[in-house]
């Protein structure tokens, strides 16, 4: 069994103290939903209303964090839980300096979502399902990955030749077909008034 002598620095500035500073709660925002549903235009959008408004935020988005932070992982099951640890823990950290977090990851698995969500549990988190048929995003596909799964190029890709499963409860969810992003983007600022992060 390994030994950990690690030992949390329970630091001397507060989270709490820090929410009283920004007159704001801190806490994760986690978007969810295949390629090229919207997570990611959705968060920069609502971090953008944020900052607007004051409020100190950050978006943690799939493609840029695996350029640095998760650049030694792949796509295959026990990298993609990985990937996802290390993001919850980063997530922690930016909540901690008083932030709100918007995550966009497809995570596709129930069981790392329900991770992510025991690891924040009671701890400000809201789950949100941004929902697209594959067959839109396919023709969004904005980076042309969907083409390149087909041709086989890329392997295990979400909703191709990986499986992604439908969130069964999720806090909110935002149907990208049929709305638009400004719809969407509404949706989300009023989950967070709703929750108390902040005044509309």
């Amino acid at each position: 069994m390994k030994e950990n002598h690690v030992v949390w620095d329970d630091r001397f500035v507060k989270r709490s103290e820090r929410n009283r500073l920004n007159n704001h709660k801190s806490g994760l925002v986690w978007l969810t939903g295949l390629s090229a549903s919207g997570k990611s235009t959705i968060a920069h959008l609502v971090e953008r209303e944020l900052f607007r408004k004051g409020i100190h935020t950050y978006v943690l988005d799939g493609d840029n964090v695996r350029h640095g932070i998760n650049s030694n992982l792949g796509f295959g099951r026990e990298d993609r839980k990985e990937n996802l640890r290390r993001i919850v823990e980063l997530s922690k950290l930016l909540i901690d300096a008083g932030m709100v977090v918007l995550a966009a990851f497809i995570s596709p698995y129930h069981e790392d979502r329900a991770y992510i969500r025991k690891q924040l549990e009671g701890d400000n988190f809201i789950e949100v399902y941004v929902k697209c048929p594959v067959e839109e995003c396919e023709q969004r596909d904005p980076k042309g990955q969907y083409q390149k799964a087909r041709a086989g190029i890329i392997k295990e890709y979400t909703g191709v030749s990986s499986p992604y499963e439908e969130p069964e409860n999720p806090d909110l969810v935002l149907d990208t077909e049929k709305d638009d992003i400004e719809t969407s983007v509404r949706h989300v600022l009023e989950i967070l008034e709703k929750r108390n992060f902040i005044e509309l």
